[in-house]
């Protein structure tokens, strides 16, 4: 019983330390503070671990536990009185489940933990019906800040069969390492393309049309891009560039 205590107690407070997930979000802080809330939570994992190696009905045990978390994070909307401020606290609860509660449920390694979170993700879509979450692990996402290419355009270009040394990547990185770190906001633009590819490319690809997009984004921003900066149209391919991303996160970052 104090283990199953324990665990419905940490729920809550689990997605409460995940609700302002912005500042920890970024390529230089993120490991760091994903690990520090990672340990902070650990007794809570380890509650739920000793409860679900030891109840009979495994799946209700699991179930209480992911509801309590959704329930609470329904609370959390729901006494937000604007509209806009319901919004942007679905969209903090959104990236926070997906980069850091679900992450650091899978990161335990116990027998509880992908079970855990597939129900997470089941209660948090019956509270959220129009929330599109997908549990990837921390290794995934922090290896993400560290690649040196645009998550966006790989995919693209992987999807058209093009290799990771092709022509067009190796333009557009190029373009990026060059024209676009010289601008005085460069190194921002850069850092934020950064900090939502990843969520993304990870979203598209868990769509049965993914491929149908990613041509999709080839045809309408990527191959125009190119042919702007085969023509010194630099400004012209930033603006595009920039169009596409703002668009895709609209489309597909919160899903």
């Amino acid at each position: 019983m104090n283990n199953y205590l324990t665990g419905i107690e940490g729920m809550p407070r689990l997605l409460d330390s995940c609700a302002d997930p912005m500042p920890d979000f970024k390529r230089k802080v993120y490991a760091e503070a994903f690990q520090k809330k990672y340990q902070e939570h650990v007794p809570t994992f380890d509650a739920i671990e000793a409860g679900y190696n030891s109840v009979i009905d495994k799946e209700q045990f699991l179930t209480n536990m992911a509801e309590a978390l959704a329930e609470h994070g329904a609370q959390l909307v729901n006494r937000c009185r604007r509209r806009s401020e319901r919004e942007k606290t679905m969209m903090d609860l959104n990236l926070g489940m997906a980069v850091f509660v679900l992450p650091m449920v899978l990161e335990y390694h116990g027998n509880s933990s992908r079970p855990l979170a597939d129900k997470l993700l089941e209660a948090w879509k019956k509270e959220f019906p129009k929330s599109n979450l997908q549990a990837a692990e921390f290794s995934y996402i922090e290896k993400g800040f560290h690649k040196k290419f645009c998550y966006i355009t790989t995919a693209v270009c992987e999807t058209l069969k093009k290799g990771d040394d092709c022509y067009e990547l190796n333009l557009l990185r190029d373009y990026r390492d060059t024209y676009l770190a010289s601008l005085p906001q460069g190194e921002e633009l850069i850092r934020r393309y950064y900090d939502i590819a990843p969520t993304i490319v990870k979203h598209i690809n868990c769509r049965d049309d993914a491929e149908e997009i990613y041509r999709s984004i080839w045809d309408t921003y990527l191959s125009p891009c190119i042919h702007m900066i085969e023509s010194s149209r630099l400004e012209s391919c930033r603006e595009r560039y920039e169009e596409m991303v703002l668009k895709l996160q609209d489309t597909y970052f919160f899903q």
